[in-house]
């Protein structure tokens, strides 16, 4: 994997690159739709290309170990050809699914015992068992397994977890090294940087990671409990240490905004369900602020959903008439929801791009900041 620079705003932390795979460039900043179980939820893959334009898509270890199994995928021959995408995945590692969906976990050095949220079975990853899940699953960018540390863990125990979270990258790193892709393309991992909200742990994470010389680095923890204004001064503190070049992955964020202002502060890609779960219920994000489309406001608005957006769909259906398919029970209205907040998100970083690239970033981020927070 290679990843070039390409520009850079004057007045912040934000820039512009290409990042290399074998499925293909990325061009970052960049907004990875989450398909968690091998789909994007409610979205054809055609319209992921031709419509949204994603450059690739997410696929999560914890759920595909569990279903459809490392036996299924292997036979399938990888991720890629199981649901018939051919641009390029990341995995993450399952960590955070461990963390947040399993009620019965046993954190140990040697790795993690969860119970199936689909059945009750037990099962462990390992930092070695990890790598080898990931390599069948065959995806081009691999998450090292780690503890995502509540965002509000005191810092006895932040500090534990990290401890613990870089004992298994040391681990994941060396089977990483051990072993080969399976498919006839190339994998990289990133390191998970931790530490929760205390800047000195954020520090020491950075320091440990980049001994591992990885194609990128991922930033993990943060969106979970803590409060936004620390989100962000978490990202102050890794930017400056973090190596120039290579990618910088914020796990799970987030809003509209967050994603600008994670721009503004040098992260080049970012994740998150919030398009597509918000969208099912009723959420679109829109350039001129947030609509619930169940609302009575919208029952007799005919105008487009949003004129100033980029998928077919907002200048296709109406609000009135997506309002109808929301209060009807309509899955369509799921699937028109998901697509426009899908395309919405990919414009939102194609439009930073533009401004990084112009040097004017930094002002036109405030004002579109003001507009995407806005209740309609």
């Amino acid at each position: 994997m290679k990843f070039v620079q390409t520009a850079a705003d004057p007045c912040s932390s934000a820039r512009c690159g290409v990042l290399s795979t074998d499925h293909g460039d990325i061009h970052t900043p960049i907004f990875m739709p989450v398909g968690t179980l091998g789909s994007v939820k409610g979205v054809y893959h055609k319209e992921l290309k031709d419509d949204i334009g994603a450059e690739i898509i997410l696929g999560n270890t914890y759920h595909l170990y569990l279903r459809p199994g490392l036996d299924t995928l292997r036979a399938a021959g990888g991720l890629h050809k199981f649901e018939s995408w051919d641009r390029p995945i990341l995995t993450d590692s399952g960590g955070f699914q461990v963390f947040s969906l399993s009620p019965i976990r046993k954190l140990r050095p040697e790795g993690c015992t969860f119970s199936s949220h689909i059945d009750g079975s037990r099962h462990t990853f390992t930092p070695e068992n990890n790598v080898d899940t990931q390599r069948i699953i065959g995806a081009d960018i691999m998450m090292a397994l780690d503890e995502c540390c509540p965002g509000d863990a005191d810092y006895r125990y932040a500090e534990k977890s990290l401890k613990l979270t870089q004992s298994w990258l040391e681990r994941f790193a060396r089977r990483f090294r051990e072993t080969e892709p399976l498919y006839g393309h190339s994998q990289c991992f990133f390191p998970i940087v931790q530490g929760c909200v205390y800047p000195d742990l954020r520090r020491r994470a950075v320091e440990h990671a980049v001994q591992f010389d990885a194609d990128g680095y991922a930033i993990g923890g943060l969106a979970v409990g803590e409060p936004t204004e620390k989100m962000y001064e978490m990202l102050e503190v890794v930017d400056p240490i973090l190596p120039k070049d290579r990618p910088r992955y914020l796990m799970g964020v987030g809003t509209p905004a967050n994603i600008l202002e994670g721009i503004a502060r040098g992260v080049d890609m970012f994740d998150c369900v919030m398009p597509t779960r918000n969208g099912r219920n009723g959420m679109l994000f829109t350039w001129e602020g947030i609509m619930n489309m169940r609302n009575a406001k919208w029952a007799e608005d005919f105008s487009e959903l949003d004129p100033n957006g980029t998928s077919f769909v907002d200048h296709t259906y109406t609000k009135a008439y997506l309002r109808h398919l929301f209060i009807a029970g309509e899955m369509f209205a799921a699937m028109i929801a998901s697509e426009h907040n899908l395309a919405f998100y990919l414009d939102v970083v194609r439009q930073a791009r533009k401004h990084i690239e112009e040097g004017d970033f930094a002002s036109w981020k405030e004002e579109a900041v003001r507009k995407v927070t806005r209740r309609l």
